[in-house]
This record gives structure tokens, sequence and C-alpha cells, in this order.
């Protein structure tokens, strides 16, 4: 029996043809299709009946995290085209403080035409609020795939969200092949995203409407929230032969004591809106895991390391985990746990917190397929045959699945 890290992603390709690729979303996000796998059996729905099978009193979680315009454009004087795609905050690293700041912030940043920028700034006259600022863009050192990038503007009055709002463009998947239109800045948020931090939309939740979540409530179905950024390493195919070799890209989690508390009150029968939702929610578990091994552990320290779950010495219980970060945030008189998380969740890896999950069709040889394949102990492949044959919609802008193993 191989071990997880031995696991050949090419055990987990499938044939995608580009037309089964949805470029656009249909006009009204609840008439998607819906797959329903329930312990093996393979229905189909439309996405507004998913109430219907849900058991009752149970508790959902969704992630609210909301797509900024991370992708800026600048020429250089030469007339070559510089592409900035912010990733993730440096200075400060925090999210909220970095879109606060006014005259100047540095984001680690992916950069397009690299070569045609190999030094000085990058400026850019912007009409920003009924003003004209200056924004410019200098190069630091590379980090990894990403380079550090200081942006400084002249007015103290405009904040980095403010600029990123006009000058920005909202980050559609590389995969649809086409470029970011007006509709999209509606079509590629969901309805409930609030907090401002990711690349990519968390797909899954692009399904539900206001009607769909009233019917949840109906159904006495607890619906709650985490954050979870996605960074643009969610599209990163795995390249290497072997799941060991591929480096999972980091993601920054925040979720309430409330959030725990509810967890734990409904332990047992949680429904996960989208991988996100499901990394956060089985990172937390792992997360109480080192606290109980080291419970000094300083806030930046809260991390889920690539290999933990299946490296721990310890195994303690889902409620005992979950409440070792409870006791931390009350020793730390704090309400919000801040965290990271490079968690792969692979065939092999046991689900501690999440029982059902709701979640779209995705690439070929993605870590998000394997995330899928463990849940379902292997059987992904049904699966995704019975929606390749009966015309479903796939990706981001695709149709969707519950899966209930």
């Amino acid at each position: 029996m191989n071990t997880t890290k031995e696991i050949k992603i090419a055990a987990f390709n499938y044939e995608l043809p580009d037309e089964r690729i949805a470029k656009f979303p249909l006009s009204k996000r609840d008439e998607s299709k819906l797959l329903i796998y329930n312990k093996g059996n393979i229905s189909q729905d439309l996405f507004h009946s998913l109430p219907n099978y849900l058991p009752q009193d149970s508790l959902m979680i969704f992630n609210n995290t909301k797509v900024i315009q991370a992708r800026m454009h600048f020429h250089k004087e030469t007339g070559a085209l510089i592409e900035v795609f912010c990733l993730e905050p440096a200075a400060p690293s925090d999210y909220a403080l970095s879109f606060q700041q006014t005259k100047k912030c540095s984001w680690l940043c992916m950069i397009g035409h690299l070569k045609k920028w190999k030094e000085g700034a990058l400026k850019r006259e912007l009409q920003v609020k009924d003003k004209t600022i200056l924004l410019s863009a200098t190069r630091g050192q590379c980090k990894g795939n990403s380079h550090w990038v200081d942006f400084e503007w002249n007015d103290t009055s405009i904040t980095f969200a403010d600029i990123l709002e006009v000058f920005g463009e909202l980050p559609i998947p590389p995969y649809l092949n086409r470029k970011t239109e007006e509709s999209d800045k509606k079509s590629y948020q969901t309805v409930y995203s609030k907090i401002k931090g990711s690349v990519a939309a968390p797909t899954a939740g692009l399904h539900f409407t206001k009607r769909v979540l009233e019917a949840l409530s109906k159904k006495n179905i607890d619906c709650e929230e985490v954050t979870l950024h996605v960074g643009a390493g969610t599209f990163k195919p795995v390249k290497s032969e072997k799941i060991e070799d591929h480096p999972m890209h980091t993601e920054h989690i925040v979720v309430s004591k409330t959030i725990i508390q509810k967890v734990m009150q409904h332990h047992g029968s949680i429904i996960a809106v989208g991988t996100t939702s499901v990394r956060t929610l089985e990172s937390l578990y792992y997360l109480g895991s080192l606290l109980l091994q080291q419970p000094d552990l300083e806030e930046e320290q809260l991390h889920v390391s690539q290999w933990q779950p299946y490296e721990d010495s310890i195994a303690p219980t889902a409620i005992e985990a979950l409440q070792a970060i409870l006791d931390y945030l009350d020793q730390h008189q704090l309400y919000l746990l801040k965290a990271s998380t490079q968690i792969i969740i692979a065939p092999g890896y046991t689900y501690k917190i999440v029982q059902i999950m709701v979640t779209n069709f995705h690439q070929p040889k993605s870590t998000l397929l394997l995330l899928v394949s463990a849940f379902l102990k292997g059987d992904w492949k049904k699966i995704y045959n019975f929606a390749l044959k009966n015309n479903f919609r796939f990706l981001s802008y695709g149709d969707s699945s519950l899966l209930i193993p």
C-alpha cells in the first residue's frame, strides 16, 4: 500500500474537453445542476433543491472571502506592458490593514513580462475619487515564485483599497481563456462575500442565492462563515510525478470563537461549502493538536504544515482539539483565531470535522481532486464519469455536487 506522499498524480487524470468548461455562469445562479452523491448512489437535480437533501439541524459553513481586483497593468516608458498581480500583503501583512494604508504599502506579487522590468519604478497616473494621483511600483527581492513590490502614491486621503477598486482588474481563472468582463465583477463573487483578500473565488458558493439561503433557514440549518483568502496557488497544477514533491501554497484563515463553539455543538453534522471551507475546518483540528503539544505558541506560529496530518504523533478527539483552541483564545483574550495553513488533503487522510461537502467539479491532476477522493474513499471517478455523460458544466463557473460519503 502506497503512503500518501507516494501517490502518483497521473491516477487523478481524466479527459476534460474544452467545451465542458463553463466560460460564463448561468444567468440564474441556483438553476445550475446539482449532482447528489449519497453513500455511493448518484442522482441529479437543480441547485435550488439543495436544502431538500440536507439533514435538519446541521451546521453549514461558508467562506465569506471577497475577491479583490488584484491584477494591475503598467506601461514602461519603452511601451512594454508589465502585469503586477497582488497575491498577499507583505508590509503590513494583515489584509485589512494593508487595504486601509494611505501613501504606501508592500505586497508579494506575481509579475508578468518580468524580463522587461529589470529596474526602476513603474508609474501610472490615476483618477481616484475625483483626484489625480501618481502610483508607483518598485520591485524588491524575489520570494519563491513571487516578488516583493513596494507601492507608493501621493495622496493621504486615498487608500490602497481605493486604488485597487479603480485600477485593478478582477483575476478570473486562467483556464477560462478570456478577458475579464464587467459582468464578472458581480458573478465571480458569492452573494455573501464580505472580507476582501482572495485572488480567486470560493466557487462552490457561487450557486447560492437568497432563496436557497432562506430555504436552509426554514429547514433549521444553521449557516455560519469562516474566512480563508484563496491564493493563486489554487490553480497550480501538480507537475511532479508524486504528490510528495508538490509544494502546497500557504493560505490565511480567520475563524471566530463563536464558530469554533458552534462546530463543537454540531459535531457530527458539519456541512462545508467548498474546498476552502473544508481546508479551514480540517486545519482547525491540527491547530488544536499543535496547541495541545505546544500551548505557549505565539499567534504567528499558528500554522498547519503540509504534511502535519500524516506525521502528528498525537491524535486527540475533534472536541479536545477545538477546546485547545478555545483555551488559547481565552488565555490571550482573543475573539478571532488568525492562522495559516498549507494542509494537503489526499487519499490516506482521515476527515476530522467535515461530514458533508458541497463542491464544484475540479481540474484534472489537481490537489482539489485529491481532496475529493480522500472524502469519498477513492470513489471520485464514478462521479466525474456521471457528470461528463450527463452534460454537467465544469470548473469555476460550472455546476456543483453534494457529497455525502
